[in-house]
């Protein structure tokens, strides 16, 4: 069962929180602050991944042979998900002249 909330389920919700601040901030602050929240959030979700693995094999004993793929693999299958939703809420807020621009 621990396996399963701490490494299917508390990775899927701590990049679902990221991913709807990341969408609130595309939406209603721009771009530009999107893509620092971006960078910041690099930070924040190594130190969640860091925290989650310590509990995991540290605290709760788990087996590191099986709870680290499996925390790795939901991390990064959300993390790509979250990059294809962000990026599709960011051409959709751009603005008229960027598009003139592009190629």
């Amino acid at each position: 069962m621990l396996y399963f909330i701490l490494g299917i389920l508390a990775p899927v919700f701590l990049n679902l929180i990221h991913l709807l601040v990341g969408i609130y901030l595309v939406v209603k602050r721009g771009s530009i602050i999107s893509l620092g929240f971006t960078g910041i959030g690099f930070v924040t979700k190594t130190i969640g991944m860091l925290f989650l693995t310590w509990l995991g094999v540290g605290h709760f004993q788990l087996n590191f042979k099986i709870f680290v793929p499996l925390l790795s693999f939901f991390w990064f299958f959300t993390h790509i998900v979250e990059a294809f939703i962000i990026q599709h809420y960011m051409k959709k807020n751009e603005s008229d002249l960027i598009k003139s621009v592009q190629i």
